[in-house]
């Protein structure tokens, strides 16, 4: 199908409006991948049947296709990643997920991008990336490694090592020439004892002798300087900025750099999203990876939230997704929910917020909203999410950049034979 055809609704969650809408009909062009045209149909205009090449989503829910965060490191062969990423991508396709933010491309380089690349050329199914590459931090911090190695010696790398304002400018540089879309750097992480083991071990004697009270707290990787430069060079690239921030002390000194985002705030307060509320700054709870690794202070966690929109915090929707398996992506909307955001505010920040996150207008289109000229990508819930709170677990349709992937609950077109013989 490839000339323009209409979406039809009975009902539409509009996240501009953050309201839901009766009769919208959305003309899309598969060509192009966008919107061309919304319209407000009266009651009695289609009938009990929509014209021949249309769609028919009278009986779902329709929202915008929506968008969290993606990827985490597991001890495979690079082959192998690669294979696990195909799949989930177009797993999360089929999930409702239209576009995803990858925050770092944990000991693999510069896959993501390449990835990504894939699916814009039509080699694989999945959400449009945005991605960031390797994640920056200072040395002897964000790099799985073994007790007392430096820099990695014993396992791959897992960000770009960055130390000085002069390396903080040189490592964004090196990042957007890598392909980057983001750039994501660590203001905080655990640098005494190491990741694997996590705690400190005897090579001949088992267990710990003398532990710490915490054996591997959050502290700083940065000095202020250095994430004003990484934002400063970000800026002129014109890229966006993530930042990963455990800390109060840590997000404070992002947020005073400028960055776009504050991944997780594990630990924050209210003079903490008084700051990013007055500066603009984006926040990303990551509360589905909080749930599980965090889950003693979930409680907690799910307060900070509410403070935090109590407060105006923009938000947007990543979950850390990766670390619970893709494809359940949805738990970090429902979590937002529990917290006691309403429905409408956790729709809007999985969609329009979304496209802030990606970097607005920087990532070079729009989407996660219904307008001309916007993405079109269209999502159906088989139950209405006022009613049912596992409705965004349901999705019966999944359109990207025009293109169906999802009918009627199972996948379209996700293996086709493009082969043609020449018989000329």
């Amino acid at each position: 199908m490839t000339a323009p055809y209409t979406i039809h609704t009975s009902t539409l969650f509009d996240p501009k409006r953050k309201a839901f809408l009766s009769n919208i009909s959305v003309t899309v062009d598969p060509v192009s991948g966008l919107i061309v045209d919304v319209i407000e149909r009266t009651p009695e205009s289609l009938g009990g049947s929509v014209p021949e090449g249309d769609v028919d989503l009278r009986h779902c829910v329709v929202l915008p296709g929506e968008r969290p965060s993606v990827n985490q490191k597991r001890d495979e062969s690079v082959v192998e990643r690669i294979v696990r990423a195909a799949n989930h991508c177009r797993t999360a396709l089929l999930a409702g997920y239209t576009t995803y933010r990858d925050l770092g491309s944990e000991s693999m380089k510069e896959s993501d991008a390449q990835v990504r690349d894939c699916i814009n050329r039509g080699l694989i199914p999945g959400p449009r990336l945005f991605v960031a590459t390797r994640a920056l931090a200072s040395t002897g911090s964000y790099e799985p490694r073994t007790e007392n190695h430096a820099n990695g010696v014993c396992l791959p790398r897992g960000g770009e090592t960055v130390d000085g304002v002069e390396d903080a400018r040189i490592a964004v540089r090196r990042r957007l020439a890598a392909g980057a879309d983001i750039i994501k750097f660590f203001a905080d992480y655990r640098r005494r004892l190491m990741r694997y083991p996590p705690v400190q071990q005897h090579p001949y004697i088992l267990g710990i002798q003398h532990p710490p009270a915490d054996p591997n707290p959050d502290i700083l990787v940065f000095a202020q300087e250095e994430m004003d430069m990484i934002v400063k060079e970000a800026k002129m690239g014109r890229a966006p900025v993530a930042c990963h921030a455990g800390t109060i002390e840590g997000a404070i000194m992002a947020v005073k750099a400028g960055v776009d985002s504050i991944e997780h705030a594990y630990f924050a307060n209210r003079d903490l999203f008084e700051l990013m509320a007055e500066k603009g700054c984006i926040l990303v709870p990551t509360l589905a990876v909080c749930e599980r690794l965090h889950k003693h202070r979930i409680t907690e966690i799910l307060g900070q939230t509410k403070l935090a929109y109590d407060i105006g915090v923009r938000f947007a929707c990543g979950g850390d997704t990766g670390t619970y398996p893709h494809g359940q992506n949805v738990r970090e909307m429902e979590l937002m929910i529990e917290a006691g955001l309403p429905l409408e505010h956790v729709l809007e920040a999985g969609t329009v917020g979304g496209w802030e996150a990606c970097g607005k207008d920087l990532c070079g289109m729009r989407f996660g909203w219904f307008e001309k000229g916007v993405k079109a990508d269209i999502i159906a819930l088989e139950t209405d999410p006022r009613q049912d709170k596992f409705a965004l677990r349901k999705i019966d349709f999944v359109m990207k950049d025009g293109v169906v992937w999802k009918k009627d609950g199972k996948g379209v077109g996700l293996y086709q034979d493009n082969h043609k013989w020449d018989t000329d």
